[in-house]
């Protein structure tokens, strides 16, 4: 007998434990300070605080409404070990029966020796980052891991009826790339039919431990950003689930397709045998399915309205949410409530920010905030609008007390912003401006710099909370952060970098920094969310109309002038960046946003270019992270995007040189908009891809200054001197020389001291290295 979807559920919690306790043992398990049978301890444990905590939120224990949705390290590369798909440089660490331990799956993610870890890329339109599997065409798939089986087991023991989550085989293949030496036009969907089996396998060992539901999580499916046919796509996901849906004795299947609209893809998943579909109600919309209500009549399928943002902190419309679901149920009576996303994105709850002025928490949801609104909304489904209608006026009335609230709208900040001309986005000739900058900074060839930040030390750590709680005074601080400071620049120094930066131990986080010195921003105590593996980042709230009352890096960035001879980069987080990376205001357009925080940064560079510093670098990271999925909306973004950096930069002579990095984004998607930034020079991500961007680069005819990384600086290992040179002279084979710059590709802040200057070392060693094969003098 088939067991109803339940009336509210989340498509996934937060992980990572609400003071990152996830974080703290797998770091320790690393280090070797605990073993892998106390992490697995550690891990259980959290499963169950998690478990025991959203049925005290309103989902129930025992109908499949709380999600199995755990990881270690990240849920593609949970996908990959599952179905046995280990790059072929990691097999050796794959035991007799075909399984990996703990220490081999955590290699895959982080590298060994000359073993490059997977590639990382952003999780759809998120700040999440996920390892890229590599198939190939002789990937033998098989199970080779029992651990989400083992995890269902051990919920049904302590009484809970939870339902397992995990990607989806179509989306898990269209995020794969073909592993090295695979022939030409083979992609890894194509093995389709050999993966489906490994699925059936699996479904049908969930069932035999207590699985009455199955979630696969096929986001792929409402993007167009993904270069496979569509009609590939289509035809690949009704064989998927058919073949599913004809498992016997399996689980009923839910398939969630979050971050966008389904559109062609619906027909699709209707047609086929699964028993609930989820639709992203936050980005699609049910007008869209009203005005083919053909698609949906008459279907016995339940349809999962994601009403509740799982991707941003508002409370929200809860009158407006509830008023999409009854839409809804005027196409089908089976209609259940859920998260747009699963809420891995958002932090874990308000009650842990004590310090946030109590207006701002009335009108925020984070992750159990949108648990308990989910089982309101169930309540209404099932007892009718009058049974919350005491909630849903209760979420209006603090949706209109954020909208009259003081600092939300700024007239200053609106009337200069409205003044703005097409003069105010524009620096003239590159050409010009090159001819002044190698006159002004007078650089070698193949110039060698960071990205900006160096690594973050416990002793920085314990000097910045110390002076939070008072401990030391802020005169003491600024002692130790110049001190700090001096050592990283003599360190550079001693190396034989060329473009200085100063380390950046005054900041905590790139985009925090800055939201800590700019009107409009608050930051969180303990709003952590997941980056990518045990890397935790706390999101600030843009709540208002941004300005910047006071310069904020200039007398860093000049005492740093100071102390060398050399240039001086001065480091910036660009506007769009961050706005990625914070939760931002929903009731206006982002353009209008990212532009007030344009004029903010346009402030802050005059102030730099005035204290003397002629490298200034803005980093927009995030630009390929918020393309929007659906190519009808792309060109807008990318104009307004681009606009705002060019708005923040546009203000500077032309002897002042400026810099964007971008790191971990697909570029050949978005090489258009990076030429357009106009930006003087452009550091990327591009070790840990063997320099993949390099033809892209090349076929765009990109003619300003390009960094493309040559240290993966998102894994422990030290690149040998051999390793840079291959990678500069792969970079020289298709750039004219006179572009390339020599950098890793993103920031040093997560490393090691040790690791980081053994690397610098080899960095700067294969540069000299190369410019005397290529007859260059340093």
């Amino acid at each position: 007998m088939s067991t109803p979807f339940p009336t509210g559920t989340i498509l996934g919690y937060p992980r990572i434990g609400r003071r990152r306790e996830l974080k703290k043992a797998v770091e320790a398990f690393w280090a070797g300070r605990i073993s892998a049978e106390e992490l697995e301890t550690a891990a259980a444990e959290l499963r169950a605080v998690t478990r025991e905590r959203l049925v005290s939120l309103g989902l129930g224990a025992t109908d499949s409404s709380i999600p199995e949705a755990f990881s270690f390290y990240d849920q593609v590369l949970d996908a990959a070990v599952t179905v046995g798909a280990v790059p072929s440089r990691f097999e050796r660490l794959v035991r007799e029966d075909g399984t990996l331990d703990l220490a081999g799956y955590f290699t895959i993610a982080r590298g060994e020796g000359n073993d490059v870890p997977a590639e990382m890329t952003k999780w759809f339109d998120s700040n999440y980052h996920y390892l890229v599997p590599e198939i190939a065409p002789e990937t033998r798939f098989h199970l080779a891991s029992d651990r989400l089986l083992r995890e269902v087991a051990e919920a049904t023991t302590s009484g809970y009826r939870t339902r397992p989550v995990i990607v989806g085989p179509v989306t898990f293949l269209l995020l794969s790339k073909p592993s090295e030496g695979a022939p030409e036009g083979y992609r890894p969907l194509d093995r389709l039919d050999d993966l489906l089996p490994v699925y059936a396998e699996l479904i049908a060992g969930l069932t035999a431990v207590g699985a009455e539901w199955v979630q696969f999580d096929e986001p792929a499916l409402v993007s167009e950003s993904i270069e496979v046919d569509r009609a590939a796509v289509l035809e690949a996901t009704a064989r998927a689930y058919e073949l599913l849906g004809a498992v016997p004795a399996r689980p009923q299947i839910f398939v969630a397709a979050p971050y966008g609209s389904l559109d062609d893809a619906l027909p699709v998943l209707l047609a086929s045998p699964v028993e609930a579909i989820g639709l992203d109600l936050v980005k699609g919309a049910v007008p869209e399915l009203t005005s083919v209500p053909e698609l949906v009549e008459g279907t016995t399928k339940t349809l999962v309205g994601g009403v509740v943002d799982g991707h941003n902190i508002w409370r929200g419309d809860l009158d407006a949410a509830f008023g999409t679901l009854e839409s809804l149920r005027t196409l089908t009576p089976n209609v259940a409530v859920s998260s747009s996303t699963s809420l891995f994105h958002t932090p874990h709850s308000i009650a842990d920010e004590p310090d946030l002025d109590d207006r701002l928490k009335s009108w925020l949801a984070f992750a159990d905030e949108k648990v308990a609104q989910i089982a309101a909304l169930a309540t209404g489904l099932t007892q009718g609008r009058a049974g919350i209608e005491e909630t849903l006026a209760a979420a209006s009335a603090a949706l209109n007390d954020r909208r009259d609230a003081p600092g939300v709208r700024d007239g200053a900040v609106r009337t200069r912003a409205a003044a703005l001309t097409p003069a105010d986005f524009s620096r003239g000739d590159y050409a010009e401006r090159l001819e002044a900058q190698e006159t002004a900074l007078g650089l070698p060839f193949l110039p060698t710099t960071t990205i900006g930040s160096f690594p973050q030390t416990g002793d920085i750590r314990n000097a910045r909370a110390a002076n939070a709680r008072g401990e030391i005074s802020d005169a003491e601080y600024n002692d130790f952060l110049r001190a700090e400071i001096r050592s990283v620049v003599d360190l550079q120094e001693e190396i034989g970098i060329d473009v200085i930066v100063h380390g950046e131990p005054e900041r905590n986080d790139m985009v925090q920094y800055f939201a800590e010195h700019l009107d409009g921003f608050s930051v969180t105590q303990n709003g952590w969310v997941q980056s990518y593996g045990s890397r935790c980042t706390r999101p600030s709230l843009l709540w208002g109309d941004v300005s910047r009352p006071a310069p904020i890096t200039v007398g860093w960035s000049a005492y740093t002038q100071s102390l060398t001879e050399k240039p001086v980069k001065g480091m910036l987080t660009g506007p769009v960046t961050i706005l990625a990376w914070s939760f931002v205001r929903d009731d206006q357009p982002l353009a209008d946003t990212a532009n007030q925080v344009a004029l903010a940064l346009r402030d802050e560079i005059a102030d730099l270019e005035s204290a003397g510093i002629g490298v200034i670098q803005v980093d927009e990271p995030a630009l390929r992270e918020l393309l929007p999925l659906k190519k009808a909306d792309q060109d807008s973004y990318l104009d307004w995007s681009v606009g705002s950096f060019r708005l923040a930069t546009a203000g500077v002579a032309k002897q002042t040189q400026i810099h964007t990095h971008l790191c971990y984004s697909e570029f050949g998607v978005v090489i258009d908009a990076i030429n357009r930034l106009d930006a003087d020079v452009t550091s990327i991500e591009a070790a840990r891809s063997k320099m993949e961007v390099v033809p892209d680069i090349k076929s765009s005819g990109f003619g300003r200054g390009i960094g493309p990384g040559v240290y993966d600086i998102h894994s422990p290992r030290v690149p040998s001197v051999d390793e840079v040179t291959s990678l500069l002279e792969t970079a020289l084979a298709s750039i004219p020389s006179r572009q390339i710059w020599v950098n890793p590709d993103c920031g040093l802040k997560t490393r090691g001291y040790t690791e980081t200057v053994d690397s610098l070392r080899n960095v700067v060693a294969a540069t000299k290295a190369v410019r005397e094969r290529v007859g260059v003098s340093a």
